[in-house]
């Protein structure tokens, strides 16, 4: 039995979550709206302020546990929102935000443009940090992703894009000759 779905979701103040037909969840909230069509199999009751998620054959368990946790990012990321830290490093690599774009010089003979994507957000503080927020989790991974793909860190001297959290695994590089 899945130790996670089991868990029931509380629904805070101020988010409204409707289940439709076929499973189609829309969640709204202070950050915006989600929705989100979930597998069929599962059973989404919600009662004063709880949502419960339970499963019609004993096959679907592994379900729940992906059901629930996607439900409740949702109204997480309505409430709270997600966000996703970049640090940019290397000798001329810098990146600045103009307008709703972000402008990447990444050592190429051009520079990369991002833009925003609906309500995902893409911010600069400063030329070496990006971040990334908006409210659908997936959305938000998804853009942070396709930024560090530009110039991935190296093993030898750490340079690009990495997540302020990433470990890079250094590698030592050539020995000369003795």
């Amino acid at each position: 039995m899945s130790r996670i779905g089991k868990k029931p979701i509380t629904i805070p103040a101020g988010v409204e979550v409707k289940v439709e037909e076929g499973n189609l969840v829309t969640v709204k909230g202070p950050k915006g709206t989600l929705t989100k069509k979930l597998h069929e199999a599962m059973i989404i009751k919600q009662d004063a302020g709880v949502i419960t998620i339970e499963i019609s054959k004993p096959e679907d368990d592994p379900l729940q546990g992906l059901t629930r946790t996607l439900l409740n990012n949702m109204v997480i990321g309505v409430t709270e929102g997600f966000k996703k830290e970049l640090e940019v490093n290397g000798v001329g690599y810098r990146v600045q935000k103009q307008g709703n774009k972000l402008i990447m010089n990444m050592g190429f003979s051009h520079t990369v443009e991002f833009e925003d994507r609906g309500e995902t957000k893409i911010e600069a503080p400063s030329q070496t940090s990006i971040i990334v927020t908006g409210p659908d989790k997936e959305a938000v991974g998804q853009l942070a992703a396709e930024i560090r793909m530009v110039r991935p860190p190296e093993p030898y001297k750490g340079k690009g894009i990495k997540y302020i959290d990433e470990r890079i695994i250094r590698k030592e590089g050539k020995l000369g000759k003795k």
